[in-house]
């Protein structure tokens, strides 16, 4: 009778542990798949920029990173990686002459097409972020297709660098709850944005004053920063923009001390 009693407590307490592993776990396609497009709208005086409402709720449910907090002077320098146009090398120059670390979120194409550079990041202490294999719309794929292109360039970057990433950009910045709830099922960290200008537009470089003023213009507590690496802009003006940030009493910090 005892150990009839012992069985059965046994099985009760596996019913009990799988049920909450399995609440815990919600199945992705039950979650909305609306595409959510990420935006801000930029601060007055440094204040911090408001971000969308249901695309930053969408973030903020699945302990995704978009802006620090409001008493905070800390900036997050970050860099979306396509492809490599020749500027990359000098902006990490840049980076270790001043001293500050950045996460660089790259695709398949980058990793296949500049993996020499890619290498350099991680020694010089940069994170190296997931930014998916073929930089396509997310919303629009299978959960399959997802887990793919998040997994195939993180396995890639594994077995070239021994390197684990955990920090994730969707592209275009289109997303939608299934899509980060899957990417954080995968050990990964969403990482948005609050303050960013139209660099990536290879037809617009050349203006090196309105990248400066766009950019320090819109500096505030907590801010997290993205900037293209295929901007020739960005490379000629980050060493003063990084000065004028420091001067302005911000400090720069690595994404993984995020607060």
């Amino acid at each position: 009778m005892k150990d009839n009693i012992t069985r059965f407590s046994f099985a009760f307490l596996l019913l009990i542990v799988f049920i909450v592993q399995f609440s815990i776990h919600t199945d992705a396609s039950t979650l909305s798949n609306e595409l959510l497009a990420w935006g801000f709208t930029r601060g007055k005086n440094h204040e911090q920029s408001s971000l969308d409402g249901a695309s930053y709720k969408v973030i903020k449910d699945y302990d995704g990173i978009a802006i620090g907090a409001k008493d905070s002077n800390k900036v997050y320098l970050t860099f979306d990686c396509g492809y490599e146009a020749g500027y990359t090398e000098k902006i990490l120059d840049v980076l270790k002459e001043n001293n500050v670390k950045a996460v660089f979120f790259i695709t398949g194409h980058y990793l296949n097409t500049a993996s020499d550079i890619v290498k350099r990041m991680i020694e010089e202490g940069h994170i190296v972020g997931n930014h998916t294999v073929n930089h396509k719309c997310l919303p629009n794929l299978t959960d399959d297709e997802i887990k793919a292109e998040i997994m195939n360039l993180h396995n890639g970057v594994y077995e070239k660098f021994g390197y684990e990433m955990s920090y994730f950009r969707p592209p275009k910045g289109e997303f939608s709850s299934r899509v980060i709830s899957i990417a954080k099922d995968l050990g990964y960290t969403t990482v948005m944005w609050s303050s960013a200008y139209d660099d990536w537009d290879k037809e617009k470089q050349g203006r090196e004053e309105y990248g400066k003023k766009k950019i320090i213009d819109n500096i505030h507590n907590g801010c997290v920063l993205l900037l293209h690496a295929t901007s020739k802009d960005n490379s000629v003006i980050l060493g003063d923009v990084i000065k004028e940030i420091k001067n302005m009493s911000y400090e720069f910090e690595s994404i993984s001390n995020f607060k």
